[in-house]
């Protein structure tokens, strides 16, 4: 089916964005979900700390570096063909990473369900931007929001269950059957679009550089867990990673079809949206990553009862985002960035001054809702007033540093509490929440100053 947009709004736009919001909580669940089957995967294959680590990294690291290819692809030969072949290619990786009796396979699986989701999210949510207009354009990019933020927090409670029942493969093989009902209705529903520019070419060396650079600066922040962050080998990769992005945008200024518009990226709204949205899911994952083990290595609970732990959290993320998008257009996105990184390093405090279940529930729920306000901010500043044939670069941009947040976070994370995941000592958790409290502390100075004045378009969260 051929679908003009410019005459009458599609008619199964609502539906379309249902099915797409599914198709889009299973890759936001895949960032967290293993979090809480780690410690069985660990004993199960025999990894180590830097294999668990990696589990979640390789996913959010191959997710973010295609992001940007996955955008462009949508512009070029139509947002339909990438969606539904992205969420064949996540499907079918699902499957290998359930079936995995290795680490390595484990990893592999990992990277391939990564490079399936770089490929459906931006085309979906390009879709989003161009099936909606004005007002309600606002309340689905408002549901989108909610999504990425609650459903980070509802796959550790999903997590818990799997592995407390079936096992910890089916935190993958779950994908499986809803990935195919949700090809099948898509296929159906999504109307074919011309491609927007099809003599242009894929940037693949862009998308090689953008990938390599964080792939190393991701390295190095596992490796200094154990080697240390004051070594040879981290001075080393850290500007290697660095000379890397600046190669990366050299050549975006040069290349006939480049990956991404550098200039795009330079708009205040766009800078402050990718800014926040880094910053909010490397504190979600950081929470995942450090609950998840302090509850069950620290204090030997079994991961039923860490993923029931964690349902404040998500109730909490849900409920800042739902506040947030209520308030936006009357209060305007800065105060809204800065109250919600306030109330995340707040809560970030209460544990790392006092380590008990109690106080780390009450903290990371109170962090949970700081997070799940800058969500909403985050995709209303950068992608509210997006032109339509820039949509799907500008929501390759987002989901981008999204999932570079997600890889920097647990690997960061990892490293500072290197000494509480392979030992009995509490003071890497300690180290770890000191860290996220701090960081959304500056974080909060930052968006004060950055984070424009004239609020943001309100994604509405009254309903669909």
């Amino acid at each position: 089916m051929t679908y003009d947009q410019t005459s009458t709004p599609h008619p199964l736009r609502w539906r379309i964005l249902g099915f797409l919001g599914v198709a889009q909580l299973m890759l936001i669940l895949d960032v967290t979900v293993v979090a809480i089957a780690l410690p069985h995967i660990e004993v199960d294959l025999g990894s180590s700390r830097e294999v668990l680590t990696w589990t979640v990294s390789a996913y959010a690291l191959a997710f973010g570096g295609l992001m940007l290819l996955g955008g462009r692809l949508a512009d070029l030969v139509g947002a339909k063909r990438v969606v539904l072949a992205g969420l064949l290619a996540f499907t079918l990786a699902s499957l290998v990473t359930g079936l995995a009796e290795s680490s390595a396979m484990l990893i592999g699986g990992r990277v391939a369900q990564g490079v399936g989701a770089a490929l459906l999210s931006p085309a979906a949510l390009s879709l989003v931007v161009t099936l909606f207009d004005g007002d309600e354009r606002n309340r689905a990019l408002g549901v989108w929001s909610a999504l990425g933020g609650g459903g980070a927090a509802l796959g550790v409670l999903l997590g818990g269950l799997l592995t407390a029942g079936p096992g910890w493969p089916w935190v993958f093989f779950v994908n499986v059957p809803i990935g195919l009902v949700i090809v099948a209705a898509l296929a159906r529903m999504l109307p074919r679009r011309p491609a927007a520019a099809p003599k242009a070419r894929l940037d693949v060396l862009g998308a090689l550089l953008v990938t390599a650079s964080s792939g190393t600066l991701i390295y190095a922040f596992i490796t200094a867990g154990d080697r240390g962050w004051l070594t040879a080998t981290t001075g080393l990769l850290v500007p290697l990673a660095a000379v890397g992005y600046l190669a990366f945008v050299v050549w975006q200024r040069r290349a006939s079809s480049p990956l991404m518009d550098v200039r795009l990226l330079a708009r205040r709204p766009v800078a402050t949206g990718t800014f926040l949205i880094l910053l909010a899911t490397a504190l979600m994952i950081a929470v995942f990553f450090l609950g998840t083990f302090y509850f069950q290595h620290a204090r030997g609970y079994g991961a039923l009862r860490t993923g029931l732990l964690f349902l404040p959290v998500a109730l909490a993320t849900m409920a800042g985002a739902n506040l947030t998008g209520r308030a936006i257009a009357r209060l305007g996105a800065r105060p809204l960035a800065v109250i919600g990184l306030v109330v995340a390093a707040a809560g970030m405090a209460v544990p790392a001054l006092s380590l008990h279940p109690t106080t780390v529930v009450v903290g990371v729920s109170i962090a949970a809702a700081g997070t799940g306000a800058i969500f909403v901010v985050a995709s209303a500043t950068a992608l509210g007033q997006v032109a339509p044939h820039e949509a799907g670069v500008a929501s390759g941009i987002v989901s981008t540093f999204h999932e570079f947040g997600a890889a920097g976070g647990a690997a960061v994370v990892s490293s500072v509490a290197a000494t509480s995941l392979v030992g009995d000592t509490l003071d890497g958790f300690t180290d770890g929440f000191v860290l996220a409290a701090v960081a959304a502390g500056v974080a909060a100075l930052v968006a004060a100053a950055l984070t424009p004045r004239k609020p943001a378009p309100a994604p509405s969260t009254d309903g669909w």
